[in-house]
């Protein structure tokens, strides 16, 4: 039993070193969704059009706060939302909507990430949130 108990300490001790190194240099953490089932898709689309409106975001916004950084949207069709949020500096997003009553965000942080997002079709939702350092 000791021998366990020794083994998770010396596991978790280690594993808390590891989380306490410095990060390296360049890197980024990206989560992005895109749900397959209506029912998701629907869900999504209503909390960025939740958020679309609490913004005052009627079919598309940018929105850039910080240097270098890239964006692009374009839509073509009706109904669509979306957003790209660039918050740091460098960051590269697109969002094309080809289709009807698409919803995307893409939300970036820190510096140096990039994503794009095409959507061809109906009723679809995505959302990406990016962070880099």
């Amino acid at each position: 039993m000791t021998r366990t108990i020794r083994a998770i300490a010396a596991a978790v001790l280690s594993a808390g070193l590891a989380a306490a190194a410095p990060a390296f240099a360049g890197g980024s953490v990206s989560v992005s969704y895109s749900p397959t089932d209506p029912q998701e898709a629907e869900a999504l689309q209503t909390g960025l059009r939740l958020y679309a409106l609490v913004e005052g975001i009627r079919n598309g916004s940018i929105t850039q706060n910080g240097f270098g950084n890239a964006a692009g949207l374009v839509q073509n069709g009706s109904g669509n939302l979306g957003i790209v949020h660039q918050e740091g500096d460098g960051h590269t997003g697109t969002i094309t909507q080809n289709g009807n009553g698409n919803a995307c965000g893409l939300f970036q942080f820190g510096r140096n990430t990039e994503a794009h997002h095409v959507q061809n079709g109906d009723d679809q939702a995505c959302a990406t949130v990016q962070f880099g350092w």
